[in-house]
């Protein structure tokens, strides 16, 4: 089979706290790409994509999962 194994997929649940000032610039953000996109979307439908691409675009993340492990970083990029 050429498809592999989907990955979990099981959604997990993290509360956080946020400071007050970082509340205000999420919520500033979603209005903000609410006039990108044309349409609302709650922070919290943002954060997950948010942190994802935080994620994906830091270099020296990423140059270390390869180090520590070059068969994972290699299959998720």
């Amino acid at each position: 089979m050429k498809l592999a194994k989907l990955p979990d997929r099981t959604p997990v649940k993290v509360n956080v706290v946020l400071a007050p000032s970082l509340a205000k610039r999420l919520r500033e953000y979603a209005d903000f790409y609410a006039e990108t996109y044309g349409s609302r979307e709650e922070v919290t439908e943002l954060i997950p994509f948010m942190l994802e691409a935080f994620l994906d675009g830091d270099v020296a993340f990423k140059k270390d999962k390869k180090r520590v492990d070059p068969a994972k970083s290699s299959s998720s990029e």
